[in-house]
């Protein structure tokens, strides 16, 4: 589903991105852990054309991808650190607004079945974003991803500053998301979240992937002594 082939970025004489080769498998969770500055969100912004690659192939679909090229992004959704939305729109006009500049169009239904499903209360739906959590907007985030119909969806730290119970909630949600077949690539520093929540965990130094693994295959104390050892 998604895949990076030798990619590497360079900002004149330091390189962000070092050679790297990278794999997400459809309904797979991949977590890359790291310290700022170890390559994790330069790795999103590639997958997302925000910026272009010095060299290497980005496929989605087995497809690679190209400087504007709309045709592959299209399967691409986006949930940031902070999910950036309209605050003076409710949540179901937010959700209507982004599902329509990605060529879908729902009505009311739908749209509430959407936010229900990404565990907002009926009660917010309605309500304007100003007076939402980190963790509210999280959901809305993660609803515009499913009604965009996105097979990918790129996360860059998104449990940072949500409390213990809106991190399980975010938790249950992205497992659901790997149920349904969605290939989700998520940039994080919670190494208890990424054995918790990952099927496949990496972790990068310098801009390099230096340790891939499964979740499976380790708990959260031995990687947290890998990961420090790493970096």
């Amino acid at each position: 589903m998604l895949q990076a082939i030798s990619l590497s970025k360079h900002y004149q004489s330091h390189v962000a991105l070092d050679n790297l080769n990278l794999e997400v498998k459809p309904g797979q969770i991949f977590c890359l852990l790291g310290q700022n500055g170890a390559g994790k969100t330069t790795t999103i912004n590639l997958f997302l054309g925000f910026t272009a690659p010095t060299s290497g192939k980005i496929m989605i679909h087995q497809k690679e991808v190209q400087p504007g090229d709309a045709e592959t992004r299209k399967h691409l959704a986006y949930i940031p650190e902070v999910v950036m939305l309209y605050s003076s729109l409710t949540a179901t006009e937010n959700l209507d607004y982004f599902s329509r500049l990605a060529g879908f169009k729902y009505d009311k239904a739908r749209l509430t079945a959407f936010l229900s499903d990404c565990g907002l209360q009926q009660e917010a739906h309605d309500k304007h974003l100003s007076g939402f959590s980190k963790g509210m907007r999280q959901k809305v985030g993660i609803a515009i991803a499913l009604a965009k119909n996105a097979d990918v969806i790129l996360m860059d730290e998104p449990t940072s500053g949500l409390d213990p119970k809106a991190t399980d909630e975010f938790t249950g949600l992205v497992r659901e998301l790997g149920r349904q077949g969605k290939s989700v690539l998520m940039a994080t520093h919670d190494i208890f979240n990424a054995v918790n929540v990952g099927a496949r965990i990496g972790i990068m130094r310098k801009g390099q992937l230096v340790h891939t693994l499964n979740a499976g295959d380790i708990n959260a104390r031995d990687l947290q002594e890998l990961y420090l050892q790493t970096i």
